[in-house]
């Protein structure tokens, strides 16, 4: 999630389909994006207990995320029809390596212990969610667009907390940096006109169904910060 990206024209001059619906779903996006978990961070409010939940939580998710993004790759392969696509999603697959050694440096700096985590009930949820895109027959166009909503809902949530006017405490700055910073919005705006350019040539019922993961990533993104804001 990251500021201006709702903006986006999807690069075919007009509004795109992810537009579109960023739009058309506009109050689920915002509770997805500006979750009193996050807005707790920007204004200095947080419970430091819920951030490790968060932190011990996410790690697992990430790990899970790696197939899914293996997945899209070789879906990539053999249906789009541009190859940079695949160096862009080269590129956030290397990210992944670097994400998971940093999941792990924060987890020793904040005391949680990665090998004794439980995965609750909606991180389980979710990664149920992403094993089902990673079926043969589930469209690349489908996919693209579940892994663009989920990388920008993340980049526009941390987005926030790096605001002149937040609060952010400075031991969760470089948390929000990592997820909320210029580069990373640039790649979220690279996957954006990917979905859009699949979806623009999709037919209908494609189109439905990439809507429908649209949907389904907003609601896993509120139940995943509920679970981490949970007391």
């Amino acid at each position: 999630m990251e500021g201006g990206s709702s903006g986006s024209d999807g690069g075919g001059g007009g509004m795109g389909k992810t537009a579109t619906w960023m739009k058309l779903h506009s109050p689920m996006y915002d509770r997805a994006t500006r979750h009193p978990f996050i807005l707790g961070i920007s204004d200095g409010s947080v419970d430091l207990s819920a951030f490790k939940r968060w932190l011990a939580q996410d790690y697992i998710f990430v790990r899970e995320f790696v197939p899914f993004l293996a997945s899209i790759l070789l879906k990539a392969c053999k249906h789009s029809d541009d190859e940079s696509d695949m160096e862009v999603l080269l590129g956030g697959m290397a990210a992944l390596s670097d994400e998971l050694a940093w999941f792990r440096k924060e987890a020793s700096k904040w005391d949680v212990n990665l090998a004794g985590v439980i995965p609750q009930k909606a991180n389980m949820d979710y990664c149920s969610f992403l094993q089902s895109l990673m079926l043969p027959e589930v469209d690349y166009a489908v996919v693209i667009t579940a892994f663009w909503a989920i990388e920008t809902v993340y980049q526009e949530s941390f987005s926030l907390c790096l605001h002149s006017s937040s609060k952010t405490p400075e031991e969760l700055m470089e948390t929000c940096q990592r997820w909320g910073n210029t580069s990373f919005g640039h790649y979220c705006r690279s996957l954006q006109k990917i979905a859009d350019r699949c979806l623009e040539k999709a037919p209908s019922d494609i189109i439905k169904r990439a809507e429908e993961a649209f949907i389904r990533v907003l609601e896993h993104e509120i139940n995943f910060w509920n679970m981490s804001f949970a007391e």
